[in-house]
C-alpha cells in the first residue's frame, strides 16, 4: 500500500528573518542557487559549505523565502542543540523548537545467546525534553511557519498524528461541557487529577472550576470556568500563583503521549496480540523449544493482563503495532507524519546523519531478532523500530544536504545541484595544518595550550578513546591548564553548558573523540590538537580531520596541530583540499579587498534559559509591584523546600536560581 499522511490544517503564518547580518562572501550566491532549486522543485541539493562560512545564514534566507515548514535534522544532541539556538536567533517571532530523544540514559532490553544473558530495558526520561517534543509536535499540527530542529532519533516511532490530533481536547467559551465530561477526557488523554502539586500533566477541580497544566507548558496553566453546563470562561493562568494572566476565546490541550489510542483500538489490540501468540507458539514447540515457549507464553500473557486493566505494561512499545493497528511490516509512524507534504528537509552535517538513517534501523533489528528467537518477545516485536533507509527517503520532502564535507550519497543524490560556500564573510582563510611526530606529543601540546590561553583564546583537543579524554583533563589540569572533557557519557543538556562555558572563559581546553568535530561554532576556539593523527580510521579519516580542523576557522589566529609519525593518505588528502581552499579564499580577498578577521557570535543563553522561554507564552509578565515580587519569591521558597524534602534536588535548585532572579528584580 503506496505511503500517505493524514491532512491537517495548520494556520498560514511567514517566516520573519531578523538578524545584523547581510549576506556576504559566497552567501549570496549560494543563496540563489538553494532558492532557484527549491523554486524549481528539485528533490536533493548540496550546500557544500565550509566551517565558518554561515551556512546556518544561507539556510535560515532560504526558508524565509519560502515559507513552508522546515525539519532540521541534526545528527546528535549537542549540534541541535545549538541549530535551535542559532534558528530562534533568527526567526523570533516564528515557531521555532527542539526534538530530541527524551531519554537521559537507555539501555535497551537484549539477549546475549553466547553467555545466556538477558538484559532488561532501562532508562531514565528528562522531563523538560520530553515536554520540548510534545511543543513540536503541536506547533507543527498548528502553525506553518514551525522550524523543528531534530537528532536523527526522530526516525523512530512516534504515535500517529491522526490519534494525537483527534483525542486532544478542544473547547471554547460559551460550549456545552459537563465538567464530569472534562475529566473523563483528561484522564483519557493520561492527565493526573491532584490536589497537593500541580505539575505537569496534572489537573486540578475546585467547584466549578477546573485548571490543566498541559503537558507542553512550562509555567501556564489553562483554567476552564463553568456555570451549570456552559463553559464560562478560559484563561491562561501562572501555575504557581494561580494568576490569571489572559483571557482566552478557545483552548486546545494534546495528551500527554505522543502514544495514545482509543479503547476500541486497545480492545482489538488484545485480541491480535494474544492471536498471535498462539500462532508462534506451536512454532516454537515443533522445534523442540519447549521452554523458550512456555517463556514467551508466560511474559506475554502477564502483559496483556496489564494492558487490560491499566492501559499500560513494561515494555509496551513491543506491542505498538497491534495497538496502532499497522500491518505486519508496515512502518511506524515518526516525526515526520506530523508535517505537511510540502515540508522542507535540511539534513545537518550530512556526512555523518546519512549513513546513520541506515545503520539505525540495522542495529534495532540485530537486537530485536535475538530476543524473538529466545521467547522473551514475539515477532511483532520487530515492528517496533526505526524507519530504514527507503522509507525515509520515501516520506522526505525537498531536502537540502549541508556539508563542509558531502559523503557519497549526498553527491550522488544531488551532483547536478552542488552549491559550494567557500569565501567567508570575515574573509577568513581555512586554519593552517601543522605535521608534528607524535613522540611527546602531550608535552608540546601543552606549551601550544599555553601560549593559545596568553592570548585570551581557547583550545579543542581531539583523542582516541573516552578514557584518555578524561585522563588527559586530570593531566592538564594537574599542570595548571583548566581542561574539561566531553564524551557520549556526559548528559545531554550537560554538553551544551561545557560548550557554553568554554566559549565564556570558564575554562580554557576541551578534550573529546568525535563530539568535537562537526557544526560546534567556537570562534574563541584558535587551536585544534588531534592526537595520534596517524592512527587510519573513521575517527582520523579525510572527512573528519577537515572538520576536526574546521573548528578553528572562525578565528583569525586559528591553526591545527597534526601529531603522527607518518602522513597517511588520509592526512595528505586533508592537507591538499585544505591548501585548494586556503588559495581560493586568497585569490577571492585579494580581489575584493578584504582583510580577514576573527568570526563574531555572542554567546548564546544556557539551553535551560533558552528551553524556558520557547515554551513561555507571550503574555505571560512578571510582576512590577514590589510586593506582588515579595509574594512570588515567598511562594518559589516554598516550592524549593517542598521539591527538597522529596528529595528532587534538580527541581529545587532550578526554583533557587528563580528565586535569585526574582530578588535581582527586586533590587533594581
Amino acid at each position: 500500500m503506496p505511503y500517505k499522511k493524514p491532512e491537517f490544517n495548520p494556520k498560514p503564518g511567514k517566516f520573519q528573518l531578523t538578524s545584523s547580518y547581510t549576506p556576504a562572501g559566497d552567501q549570496p550566491k549560494a543563496i540563489a542557487a538553494l532558492n532557484d532549486n527549491v523554486a524549481k522543485g528539485v528533490k536533493h541539493q548540496t550546500l557544500l559549505g565550509i566551517t565558518g562560512s554561515g551556512k546556518t545564514y544561507t539556510i535560515a534566507n532560504t526558508i524565509a523565502e519560502f515559507n513552508r515548514p522546515v525539519l532540521v535534522i541534526a545528527p546528535n544532541k549537542t549540534l541541535a542543540a545549538q541549530l535551535y539556538n542559532e534558528f530562534r536567533e533568527f526567526f523570533p517571532k516564528n515557531n521555532v523548537h527542539y526534538f530530541v530523544s527524551y531519554y537521559d540514559y537507555y539501555q535497551p532490553e537484549a539477549y546475549m545467546p553466547t553467555s545466556d544473558t538477558y538484559i532488561e530495558k532501562d532508562s531514565a526520561i528528562n522531563q523538560e525534553i520530553d515536554k520540548l517534543r510534545h511543543a513540536a509536535t503541536r506547533s507543527i499540527l498548528e502553525h506553518r511557519d514551525t522550524i523543528v530542529v531534530a537528532s536523527i532519533s526522530c526516525i523512530y516511532g512516534l504515535g500517529a498524528p491522526e490519534d494525537y490530533f483527534d483525542l486532544m481536547f478542544y473547547a471554547e467559551t460559551g460550549d456545552e461541557w459537563e465538567p464530569e465530561q472534562v475529566i473523563r477526557q483528561l484522564v483519557y488523554m493520561q492527565y493526573t487529577r491532584t490536589e497537593i502539586e500541580f505539575r505537569r500533566g496534572t489537573f486540578r477541580v475546585r467547584g466549578d472550576v477546573i485548571d490543566i497544566f498541559p503537558g507542553d507548558q512550562d509555567t501556564i496553566a489553562i483554567r476552564l470556568q463553568f456555570f451549570g453546563e456552559e463553559l464560562e470562561e478560559i484563561s491562561a493562568i501562572d501555575s504557581l500563583t494561580g494568576k490569571q494572566l489572559k483571557k482566552l476565546e478557545r483552548v486546545a490541550i494534546y495528551p500527554l503521549s505522543h502514544f495514545i489510542t482509543n479503547q476500541e483500538r486497545l480492545d482489538d489490540a488484545l485480541v491480535t496480540i494474544k492471536s498471535e501468540l498462539n500462532d508462534w507458539l506451536p512454532v516454537f514447540r515443533a522445534k523442540g523449544k519447549g521452554f523458550e515457549a512456555e517463556r514467551l507464553r508466560q511474559r506475554t500473557m502477564y502483559d496483556l493482563e496489564l494492558i487490560k486493566e491499566v492501559g499500560f505494561c513494561p515494555g509496551v512499545e513491543n506491542y505498538s503495532r497491534h495497538l496502532a493497528g499497522r500491518e505486519p511490516g508496515q512502518p511506524p509512524t515518526t516525526l515526520i507524519d506530523y508535517f505537511p507534504d510540502d515540508f522542507i528537509l535540511v539534513i545537518d552535517e550530512s556526512h555523518v546523519t546519512v549513513p546513520q538513517l541506515g545503520g539505525m534501523y540495522k542495529g534495532d533489528q540485530a537486537r530485536k531478532r535475538s530476543l524473538v528467537e529466545y521467547g522473551f518477545r514475539l515477532p511483532s516485536a520487530l515492528d517496533n523500530r526505526p524507519l530504514n533507509a527507503e522509507e525515509f527517503w520515501e516520506r522526505a520532502g525537498q531536502t537540502i544536504f549541508v556539508s563542509a564535507t558531502p559523503g557519497d550519497y549526498e553527491v550522488e543524490q544531488s551532483s547536478k545541484y552542488l552549491v559550494e560556500q567557500v569565501n567567508r564573510p570575515t574573509g577568513l582563510l581555512d586554519p593552517e595544518i601543522i605535521v608534528r611526530p607524535a613522540k611527546n606529543q602531550i608535552d608540546d601540546l601543552l606549551v601550544e595550550i599555553n601560549k593559545t590561553i596568553e592570548r585570551g583564546e581557547r583550545a579543542l583537543v581531539t583523542t582516541l578513546t573516552k578514557k584518555m579524554s578524561e585522563k588527559l583533563s586530570v593531566y592538564f589540569r594537574e599542570a595548571g591548564v583548566n581542561a574539561r572533557y566531553l564524551h557520549s557519557d556526559v548528559k545531554t543538556i550537560e554538553r551544551v553548558e561545557l560548550i557554553r562555558g568554554l566559549r565564556k572563559g570558564e575554562f580554557d581546553v576541551l578534550i573529546g573523540i568525535n563530539l568535537l568535530r562537526e557544526g560546534l561554532d567556537l570562534v574563541e576556539v584558535s587551536l585544534v590538537a588531534i592526537l595520534d593523527a596517524d592512527k587510519e580510521g573513521f575517527l582520523r579519516s579525510e572527512r573528519s580531520i577537515i572538520q576536526t580542523v574546521g573548528r578553528a576557522a572562525r578565528n583569525i589566529n586559528g591553526r591545527a596541530i597534526l601529531y603522527g609519525d607518518r602522513v597517511t593518505k588520509s592526512m595528505q588528502a586533508a592537507i591538499d583540499e585544505t591548501e585548494r581552499r586556503r588559495k581560493i579564499q586568497k585569490q577571492y580577498n585579494e580581489e575584493n579587498n578584504i582583510t580577514p578577521q576573527s568570526a563574531s557570535r555572542p554567546v548564546d543563553a544556557s539551553i535551560e534559559e533558552a528551553l524556558i522561554e520557547s515554551l513561555t507564552l507571550d503574555f505571560q509578565e512578571l510582576p512590577s509591584d514590589p510586593k506582588e515580587i515579595l509574594k512570588l519569591i515567598n511562594q518559589q521558597k516554598e516550592e524549593m523546600f517542598a521539591a527538597a524534602e522529596r528529595k528532587d534536588f534538580e527541581t529545587a535548585a532550578t526554583v533557587r536560581d528563580q528565586i535569585f532572579k526574582l530578588e535581582e528584580l527586586l533590587l533594581k
